[in-house]
């Protein structure tokens, strides 16, 4: 489970474009908390510490605790504007959240133990089908990613999600199929060149056949 970390922030009093662009220009970064039922609270943050949060990767999949004053909410974000040029974060919202709640997040997938899978030693290619897994979780458990062993796969395997061990309380957002996550596929290089062998086979017995034609045409003339 993903650490709770801590945003501190301050009450922004009016809600509004014209008072986002006040609070950029004053060097903060404007915010909204909604969900739960509750009024929404708007907010505003210092960049320097959102940015550390929204570079170190996967910001959406993690919960934090956002300070007002004496106040705190659980949350997680669930949208990030970005400024065209600079990619800075220019406005956030984040979904108030509690214990009972399920919300979805995209959970990275770490392939592990590739050196242990026979198709992979023998040349074959992983062939990742998704990367991340779109999951049902509840806020404050959130797997910061889910685990793959690729063990004693071999060419030709699949991995489906019904091969992966989530965490209890967990499951995917797709229900009604079986879907694949990756497979070991056969390596593409030997063909090529099988083929390559293939096609010099044939020009070469072009090149004898012609050459025994025109052997057939001297001895015709002679």
């Amino acid at each position: 489970m993903a650490d709770i970390s801590t945003i501190h922030a301050e009450v922004r009093e009016r809600a509004g474009k014209g008072a986002a662009r006040a609070t950029r220009r004053s060097g903060r970064v404007p915010a909204v908390i909604y969900g739960d039922k509750k009024d929404p609270v708007t907010i505003s943050i210092d960049p320097n510490e959102l940015n550390k949060y929204v570079k170190r990767g996967g910001f959406f999949s993690h919960a934090y605790s956002i300070e007002l004053g004496s106040e705190k909410y659980t949350v997680i974000p669930r949208d990030v504007q970005l400024h065209p040029v600079t990619d800075r974060p220019i406005h956030l919202d984040f979904l108030r959240v509690n214990k009972d709640s399920k919300v979805a997040v995209e959970v990275p997938i770490h392939f592990i133990n590739q050196e242990e899978s026979p198709g992979i030693k023998l040349g074959g290619v992983l062939n990742v089908v998704r990367h991340e897994l779109e999951l049902m979780v509840s806020p404050l458990a959130m797997p910061e990613f889910i685990e793959i062993d690729l063990t004693g796969k071999e060419i030709g395997d699949s991995i489906h999600i019904s091969q992966v061990a989530l965490p209890e309380g967990t499951r995917p957002t797709i229900t009604d199929r079986d879907f694949t996550i990756a497979t070991v596929a056969a390596p593409t290089v030997a063909v090529v060149e099988e083929e390559t062998t293939e096609a010099e086979g044939a020009e070469g017995e072009g090149a004898e056949g012609a050459e025994g034609e025109a052997k057939k045409e001297e001895k015709k003339e002679d």
